[in-house]
């Protein structure tokens, strides 16, 4: 062999982040000047240099050459022991070519970095939170994650409680944070709270060796005195607990309340009074009639006010289509007002029954009668089919309404002040039938419908 090289120390230690050197002697044996090129090989070729990398030996001479190793403080390279070997190649003989071979032994460190997503929820009894855990160390590690906060008010919970990380790995841990009770009334009230990962305590006899042997790439589980660690700190968060039942609720409530108390204190007995002298009236006015009309000639006879008006029951005896008071004109059917009791003003309604065949237009109306004022209050709409097609009312010349027969089955209508529809004047309900529903038989109809009943107050002209 022409060509020699040997390790001062067979076994190198370093801590990530640092340096650690050892030299290398190289001989030249042969009877020729020879150059040789120096490099590391093998895994941790990445972090170790030679200086010089180039040497020139005369024959029986040699050189030391210096090795530094300088590894990353990264999860990238793991703690344990790293095969080392040096290529002395020579340049006038190749095939003499020697490996000095050692070992790098990379401490190991740890370093865990945890997160908390979101910082802050709320919610009324509890919330739901993420806590990211990754090993920024160069060995695995068992993490333990623990919270606390100042008080007992909240109860902080992980699942799982307990992970191992391999170096670089990272992990996602739900944590599940709970008030001790809820919030009823009142403002919100913030709770802050710690969440801390570390690395979990093992027993004594469950440790591994600190190395393994001498050329394995194994990771290494160090005593506790021999691992450098940092040591994360606390994320802090927050749970911010809302009241079941909100300020501004307790405001619409209490005003609810004093307006309710207000009512029955000043509105109910004005109501209930207004309501008694209006029945000791009309009592008065009902005596007083019945006073008038005694003597009075049969009913049917020539001076009955129902003489010759058609077989209603309202105070103008009209009822039935054709008659002379409040009689239905046009296309459709109607019915004239009816009432209880005579004199100038009785309360009145009409109905008004118009049939369409689909396609077609028809009008139905009912005619106030003369001498007549009709103060309309309430009126009803039957779409008891479920027709489709359009619905137009009108009092007289005034349009009231047009609606859409499809967006309803009944629909009614409430003035408080009467609308006033003078005599001869009419109620006009005029239907375009689109197509005929359905009614509660199943069988679909073969016109439309709809059935117009008008309420309100008939009263004798002024004279």
């Amino acid at each position: 062999m022409t060509t020699s090289a040997e390790l001062e120390t067979p076994t190198v230690t370093v801590s990530p982040g640092g340096t650690a050197t050892t030299t290398l002697t190289v001989r030249n044996d042969s009877d020729i000047v020879e150059a040789y090129t120096l490099e590391v090989v093998g895994d941790c070729a990445a972090w170790s240099t030679v200086e010089p990398a180039r040497v020139s030996l005369y024959p029986g001479t040699s050189e030391t050459v210096t090795l530094t190793f300088a590894p990353s403080r990264s999860h990238e390279v793991e703690a344990g022991e790293t095969p080392l070997a040096v290529r002395v190649l020579p340049a006038e003989h190749p095939e003499s070519v020697v490996v000095p071979e050692g070992t790098v032994t990379v401490e190991p460190f740890h370093e865990l970095r945890t997160e908390l997503e979101p910082r802050r929820r709320r919610g009324w009894m509890g919330a739901r939170f993420r806590t990211a855990v990754q090993n920024k160390g160069n060995t695995p590690v068992d993490v333990a994650f623990t919270g606390k906060q100042a008080g007992e008010e909240l109860r902080l919970g992980f699942t799982p409680a307990r992970k191992r990380l391999e170096p670089g790995e990272s992990a996602e841990i739900r944590l599940r944070v709970r008030a001790a009770e809820l919030i009823w009334f009142g403002e919100p009230v913030t709770w802050p709270f710690e969440v801390e990962a570390a690395e979990a305590e093992e027993p004594a006899e469950a440790r591994e060796p600190a190395l393994a042997g001498a050329g394995s790439r194994e990771p290494v589980r160090p005593e506790p005195a021999q691992l450098e660690a940092v040591r994360p700190e606390p994320v802090p968060g927050e749970f911010l607990q809302m009241p079941v039942l909100p300020k501004w609720l307790l405001i619409v409530l209490a005003a609810l309340l004093a307006l309710l108390l207000a009512w029955f204190a000043l509105v109910r007995p004005a109501v209930k009074s207004t309501a008694k002298q209006a029945a000791t009236e009309a009592a008065q006015e009902e005596a007083a009639r019945e006073e008038q009309q005694q003597g009075s000639a049969t009913p049917g006879g020539p001076d009955d006010p129902a003489g010759g008006r058609g077989q209603g029951t309202g105070p103008d005896g009209s009822g039935t289509p054709g008659g002379n008071g409040g009689s239905g004109t046009g296309p459709g059917t109607g019915a004239g007002p009816g009432g209880t009791g005579a004199g100038g003003t009785q309360q009145s309604s009409a109905t008004i029954d118009v049939e369409t065949d689909a396609g077609a237009e028809k009008a139905g109306t009912y005619q106030v009668p003369p001498g007549k004022v009709f103060g309309i209050t309430d009126i009803v709409v039957a779409n008891f089919q479920g027709d489709e097609g359009v619905l137009t009312i009108s009092f007289g010349e005034r349009k009231i309404t047009t609606i859409a027969l499809e967006t309803f089955r009944n629909q009614d209508y409430h003035w408080v002040t009467p609308i006033q529809i003078p005599q001869n004047a009419t109620v006009t309900a005029a239907v375009t039938c689109a197509k005929p529903g359905t009614p509660a038989t199943g069988t679909q109809a073969s016109g439309c419908h709809q059935v117009i009943n008008v309420s309100g107050v008939l009263s004798d002209l002024a004279r």
